[in-house]
Formats: structure tokens, C-alpha cells, sequence
């Protein structure tokens, strides 16, 4: 009942909490504790290292249901957990804490564990395989990404990696809004700059596009096209220089997207909702359910009966559907037509004002609304030297993700972008970004994985094969603190893939990259004196430990992993 037995497949803080969950039942076997159901043991990580490696607070929480006071509970829970492999201690606390004390050599032992698992690392098993699909910046293609955009891919494609890691089935999507009046008014806008270009007097139209990426956009299509759109209906002459404009855009998104190394699984064009009937069916079932009703030449969803603040029009006067409608369709087909077990939206803070709606149309379709989660996240500033900056250079209205990734880099966009939660609003500092210092903490967890492959090449270097070090002979204090770092990852991509909350992983990256450092200015590695050796190649052997923990951290957050700085 003391035993852990690994780090892969579920995390320490997991066997802990089945050890707590097994004495208590045995306890209450033996009539040492009455019969109730257990909650929830919630084994967390104490502030003070002096209360040992994990506390769990069950007693607290059963001593109402159980009419016991909650120390003489921990105590009775404690008398049932056998120490042995992996627990070294565990030990009553008042007012009702049950505390354990990880044994050292069981400790030593898992460098090797982490070892073996090598680029895989942290990965657990909470998913099973279930089908998750994150869609997330799903901008109208009518124009260039900007900065709050970059927010959302980040978060977004970072939550994706956190997902796969706890074992899901992960599909990453982009969903393209390429039909409907956006599209319709991105295509009258390139024929006004398209016929201005050959002297032609048309005005851009008042819902049009107004950015000089779209002027930019016309004279490409000039150069490649000729003239050949003015002898033609002007409908059809927008419908297709808006077709050949959302092409580029897509292409434009899609590079830009590269850039920050976001790659999709699946682009999914909104005009395939229409062509398949997928809309029709919709509609037709939302009718059928009684949510629909006529009003003012408009249809209406009754979305105010399902929990929303008020209807919603679905379709408008003229016949054209509105977002709600298309996304209405457009979710029917995730969980229906594609069967995914959880759908998770990211969307940015505009559209704050549609959650209720959504949710009220998933529960008009059937669907458990567990499975739809919608994330939002707020707004960016941009700041250098304490002053707001903007960093457009072509558009003149926009400050871009490319030209943002071009001034600081995708390393620091991701990290940045990644270190707050996505409902905090946040500044995003320039400077700050570009510096190569410890203050910046990219450069600092950067350079704390280049100093690792630097000593493991000095070993090479002089002639030290440490694949075979004795990582029991470790037990420096800085060492196992290293140690205990390393550990937490598996546990924090359970928390993380739980609490959809990738945020923690830039901080947690400081942290080992901090304790790698407290490690490395107390334990020498590479000796040159014959009697260290066998340390320095325990040594080392953790070292290349911290180095995969590290790079680990660094892929699920899509970042590089820098040999050398």
C-alpha cells in the first residue's frame, strides 16, 4: 500500500492520493472509522518543506460527516499506511493533516526513471484516448493577424500539447469564416481598390475594408490578373476577386501561423456547411425542437429559455444566416458528424457576449453542454520603455503577428503570451522580450538548457561515459531539491490538462531552471580528480535528467530548446 511505482502513466501526487484513499477504506474495514463516502483527498504540495514532500487534508473534511475530530481521523489513516518503497515517512499533523516524506534512494532512483522516458517525459494517462478537438484563432480571412490574435494561438496551441500529453486524442482546428456578409464586403472592397488602380472613380464601400493591406492585395491581383475584372458583372467581379483574396488570406493566416508555431490539423471552411446541407439539417432540427420562432421577417432562436439573457436572430430579414446560425451548424457537425468527445472554443474577448448564446444552442441540439467549453481570453498592450508602442509598419492600422515575431521573436511571443491566464488582461513588454538577461525569463530558462548541453559536452569532451553513473550515490540537499523539481511536471500536466491551464508551465520552467542553477553552484559535475569520478558521472547523469525535464517543458510550450547561447 506504500508503494509508488513510477512517474509514467500517473503522476507521484496521484499514487498518493490512492495510498490515502486505501487507508482509509482499510480503516474503515477494521471499524477504526465509520462508513462514509470518501471525498475527493486533494494531496497537494506543502509551502513548507519542513511539512514534507505532500499534506493531505481528508480528515478536515470527514471529520463532520464521520463525528470525529479531524486529528484523531489523520491519525487513524496514518497507522494503515505502510512506509516502505517510495514513502519514507508519513505522519499526522494537526489540526487533521496526513503528511508523507518521500524516501531518498526511491527519490534518486527516478532520475533514471526519467531517463528511460526520455522526449516523453510527463506524459500521463488522463485522457485515455479521448477525442478532444481545440479550435482556436479562427479569424475572418479578410486581413492579416494581429497581435491579440497571437494570444489566443499561443494559449490555444499550447493547451493542445497539454491535452496530448495527459493521453487525448487532440485535433487542432482553424475555423474559416469564408462565406457570409464579411466575405461579401471583402470582396466589393478589393474591386473598389482593384478598378481605382486603372483610374476608375469607385468609392470603397462604407462596410468595407479599409487597411492598406487590401490595396496591397488589389495590385497583386492586378499584376497577376490583368484587367480582366472590369468587363464584368460587378457582383461576379467581387464574388471572385473576394474568392482570390480569402485564398491569399488563408495562405497569409496560415504562414503566420508557422511563424509562431501553430500548426492545424484541420482548416475547416464554413461554406462546406452549406454545400453539404449541414446547415439545413440544423436549422430544420432547431425547428422541429420548437427553438425557433418567426418575428419581424426574421427567424428567432428562443435561446432565452435555455439560459441565455435574451433571443437571438438566427436568420436575418434577407434570408442571410448569422454567426449564431453557422455556428450552430458548425458545432452540430463536431459532435455529430465528427464525434469528438469534448470541443473546446478559445475565443478572444469580443466575443465574451456569445457564450451564453452557444451554450444555449447546444442544448437545443442535445448536446451535454460539459462538452462544450468555451475560453476566453482578453486583450494585449504593447509596451517598450514603460510607453505604449505600435509597431505597424505596412498596414498603417494594425500592429501585426509577423511584425511582432520578427522584432522579438516566436521564443518570446510564446513564452510571453503563455505566462498569464487568459482572463487576465496583460502587457506585453518589448524590451523586456529582446533582452538577453537573467531578468528576462526566457533568455534565463533558454540559457539554463544551453549551460546543461554544456556540461554534458565537456564530459564528452574529456572522455567521461557516465551512462553507466550510480545515481544512488546522490544525495546532496541541492540535488534531490533538483530532483523534487523534476517531478512535479507529470503531476502539473495532469493539473494543467484538468483546469485547461497551460499558463503554469513558463513558471514552472523558472522554477527548474532555478533549481538546476541552485544545484550547479553547489555540486561540481565534471572533476578532473580520479576519486570524484563516480560522483561526476551520478552527476551527470542528473544533469541529463534536468536537460530532458527541461526540454520537455520547452516543447509543450513550442519552444526551442538552445544547444549553446
Amino acid at each position: 500500500m506504500g508503494r509508488l511505482h513510477g512517474v509514467q502513466g500517473m503522476s507521484i501526487q496521484k499514487h498518493i492520493e490512492r495510498i490515502v484513499i486505501e487507508a482509509l477504506l482499510e480503516a474503515q474495514r477494521d471499524g477504526a472509522l465509520p462508513t462514509v463516502e470518501p471525498p475527493d483527498p486533494r494531496v497537494e504540495r506543502p509551502h513548507n518543506p519542513e511539512h514534507g514532500d505532500f499534506a493531505c487534508a481528508l480528515p478536515l473534511r470527514l471529520a463532520r460527516p464521520m463525528r470525529l475530530s479531524p486529528i484523531a481521523i489523520a491519525e487513524r489513516i496514518v497507522e494503515r499506511v505502510k512506509t516502505g518503497e517510495g514513502v519514507a515517512r508519513v505522519w499526522a499533523v494537526p489540526p487533521g493533516f496526513v503528511n508523507f516524506a518521500l524516501d531518498s534512494a526511491w527519490l534518486t532512483a527516478r532520475v533514471e526513471t526519467i531517463l528511460d522516458a526520455g522526449p516523453s517525459y510527463g506524459n500521463v494517462d488522463l485522457g485515455s484516448g479521448r477525442r478532444v478537438q481545440v479550435e482556436f484563432v479562427s479569424v475572418n480571412p479578410t486581413g492579416p493577424l494581429h497581435v491579440g490574435h497571437a494570444r489566443g494561438a499561443v494559449f490555444g496551441s499550447a493547451l493542445a500539447n497539454v491535452l496530448a500529453a495527459a493521453g487525448y486524442d487532440v485535433q487542432k482546428e482553424y475555423y474559416v469564416n469564408d462565406a457570409g456578409n464579411q466575405i461579401d464586403a471583402f470582396g466589393r472592397s478589393i474591386l473598389a481598390r482593384y478598378a481605382q488602380s486603372y483610374g476608375r472613380d469607385v468609392p470603397l464601400p462604407e462596410d468595407g475594408y479599409r487597411g492598406g493591406y487590401v490595396l496591397e492585395l488589389a495590385g497583386d491581383l492586378k499584376a497577376e490578373e490583368g484587367d480582366r475584372f472590369l468587363s464584368m458583372d460587378e457582383a461576379e467581379a467581387a464574388a471572385q476577386l473576394g474568392s482570390l483574396g480569402v485564398r491569399r488570406m488563408i495562405d497569409l493566416i496560415e504562414a503566420d501561423m508557422e511563424e509562431i508555431r501553430v500548426v492545424y490539423d484541420e482548416w475547416f471552411s464554413e461554406r462546406s456547411l452549406y454545400d453539404n446541407g449541414q446547415y439545413d439539417r440544423t436549422v430544420a432540427m432547431l425547428r422541429n425542437g420548437g427553438h425557433l420562432k418567426e418575428r419581424d421577417g426574421a427567424t428567432w432562436f428562443a435561446s432565452s429559455a435555455l439560459g441565455d439573457n435574451e433571443d437571438r436572430v438566427l436568420v436575418r430579414r434577407s434570408g442571410s444566416p448569422t454567426y449564431l446560425a453557422a455556428d450552430a451548424a458548425y458545432h452540430m457537425n463536431k459532435f455529430v458528424e465528427r464525434g469528438f468527445d469534448r470541443v473546446i472554443d478559445v475565443w478572444g474577448a469580443d466575443h465574451q457576449g456569445q457564450v451564453p448564446s452557444m451554450k444555449a444552442v447546444a442544448k437545443a441540439l442535445g448536446i451535454d453542454e460539459e462538452r462544450l467549453v468555451l475560453l476566453v481570453y482578453q486583450l494585449v498592450t504593447l509596451k517598450r520603455g514603460g510607453e505604449v508602442v505600435r509597431l505597424a509598419k505596412r498596414s498603417g492600422d494594425i500592429v501585426t503577428l509577423r511584425e511582432l515575431v520578427d522584432e522579438v521573436g516566436a521564443d518570446a511571443c510564446r513564452f510571453f503570451f503563455l505566462s498569464r491566464s487568459p482572463e487576465s488582461q496583460m502587457e506585453f513588454d518589448v524590451d523586456l522580450a529582446k533582452e538577453q538577461s537573467a531578468e528576462n525569463p526566457v533568455y534565463y530558462v533558454q540559457y539554463a538548457h544551453a549551460r546543461i548541453a554544456g556540461i554534458l559536452r565537456l564530459a564528452c569532451e574529456r572522455g567521461i561515459d557516465f551512462r553507466g553513473g550510480d545515481v544512488s550515490r546522490l544525495g546532496h540537499e541541492a540535488e534531490l531539491a533538483l530532483i523534487r523539481k523534476m517531478l512535479q511536471l507529470p503531476e502539473l500536466v495532469e493539473q494543467m490538462a484538468d483546469a485547461l491551464e497551460p499558463h503554469h508551465l513558463p513558471h514552472y520552467s523558472v522554477e527548474l531552471a532555478a533549481a538546476f542553477q541552485r544545484f550547479y553552484e553547489q555540486c561540481r559535475v565534471v572533476s578532473s580528480l580520479p576519486e570524484d569520478l563516480d560522483l561526476s558521472m551520478a552527476r551527470l547523469r542528473l544533469v541529463d535528467a534536468a536537460r530532458t525535464t527541461l526540454a520537455r517543458c520547452l516543447d509543450l510550450m513550442s519552444m526551442t530548446a538552445p544547444e549553446q547561447m
